[in-house]
């Protein structure tokens, strides 16, 4: 059974920490290659400035690395980060963040996936990530 946005989006409410809950993602797109999450910029995820925080951004890349990690597996399972390198390319500033997440390489205990987010209205990327993924 394939995953949709909405059993997704379901899975985020269920299992994930308030925390993560509290950025507000919505899951747009979920495939067995990738995942595409927004998330609103609001004055929460706000440093000095109205730069959306690294913290967040981190956290939203790692979010939408694991649905693609989901729906490369189709169904939902754990899996946990081992590793998570986040660059970030220029201030996050506008109305929304859209992160791309997709699968670059799955076997059956690891799976590699990369992420960019990309600021809106603007359309410029501000940050990228790769992540590592234990699948147990």
């Amino acid at each position: 059974m394939a995953m949709t946005p909405a059993t997704a989006h379901e899975l985020l409410e269920q299992a994930f920490a308030p925390w993560v809950k509290a950025l507000d993602l919505t899951i747009t797109d979920i495939s067995s290659s990738g995942a595409t999450l927004t998330m609103p910029i609001t004055d929460n995820l706000a440093r000095m400035g109205g730069i959306v925080s690294g913290q967040a951004l981190a956290a939203m890349a790692d979010t939408a690395m694991v649905f693609a990690s989901i729906g490369h597996l189709g169904q939902p399972h754990p899996v946990a980060t081992t590793n998570l390198d986040t660059q970030f390319l220029r201030p996050a500033t506008g109305d929304m963040i859209r992160c791309d997440a997709e699968i670059v390489r799955a076997g059956k205990a690891l799976i590699f996936a990369r992420a960019t987010m990309t600021a809106l209205p603007l359309n410029k990327p501000v940050a990228t990530a790769t992540a590592t993924f234990y699948i147990p």
